[in-house]
């Protein structure tokens, strides 16, 4: 069975409501990046941190997976398909994809501030004071501006196994996630889709470019793949 590989960024998050950083000059919801998705912020004010992911916690639940989610769910019935996200949502999840791996992090995670693998589920607040087994604070389960990917050697070991890689959503400007693109075989179909296409065609040659978004996008291209 050929295997399937989606990177997939915020482009496909915003269509279901969820803002990102990029949307306001830099802000996301109108905070300065560094001081929530940074160690320094995070060592500067741990409870605007930890206010900021609850509230994009909450968030959570007043939004839905949409087309293009669920569009991507279609390509298990024939294909192995594998999506590496750099989405801390857990749209796809909820679409009903079964093999995600996050880039950066989850949102419905949090973990030890000492030990990166004390890993725990998280569906509600975290407050100072809230410890891990080893007794310090927990934190967030993201990875932040300036710290290492941990996924990032599995999201490369995948994307070499990729016949196809479907691209959506993503400035390809975010790294190392953008360097991906670079692991697949040369002659490996590539299709990226996003309004505002930045990848240059010229520089590979089986890409395919929809300038489009992600719900009208996306649901073309799994029709194609799925008649091949």
């Amino acid at each position: 069975m050929k295997n399937i590989v989606i990177l997939t960024g915020a482009g496909i998050s915003a269509e279901s409501g969820i803002k990102t950083f990029r949307d306001a000059d830099g802000l996301w919801e109108g905070h300065d990046i560094m001081e929530v998705a940074s160690p320094i912020g995070w060592r500067n004010n741990p409870a605007l941190v930890l206010d900021f992911y609850n509230k994009r916690r909450q968030q959570l639940k007043d939004v839905t997976p949409n087309k293009a989610h669920f569009s991507l769910t279609k390509l298990e019935q024939h294909y192995q398909v594998n999506i590496i996200t750099q989405n801390v949502d857990d749209l796809h999840e909820r679409a009903g994809s079964n093999n995600v791996i996050h880039l950066h992090g989850e949102l419905l995670k949090m973990r030890s501030s000492n030990n990166p693998n004390l890993i725990y589920s998280c569906k509600s607040d975290i407050k100072l004071g809230d410890l891990a087994e080893d007794n310090s604070q927990l934190r967030p389960h993201i990875v932040w501006f300036g710290e290492e990917v941990p996924v990032f050697e599995k999201a490369i070991e995948i994307t070499k196994t990729a016949d196809v890689l479907l691209i959506i959503g993503t400035s390809m400007q975010v790294y190392p996630a953008a360097n991906l693109i670079d692991f697949v075989g040369l002659n490996t179909p590539i299709y990226f889709i996003d309004p505002k296409p930045v990848i240059q065609k010229n520089y590979y040659s089986n890409l395919t470019v929809i300038s489009s978004n992600a719900t009208i996008g996306v649901p073309k291209i799994v029709n194609q793949l799925i008649d091949l």
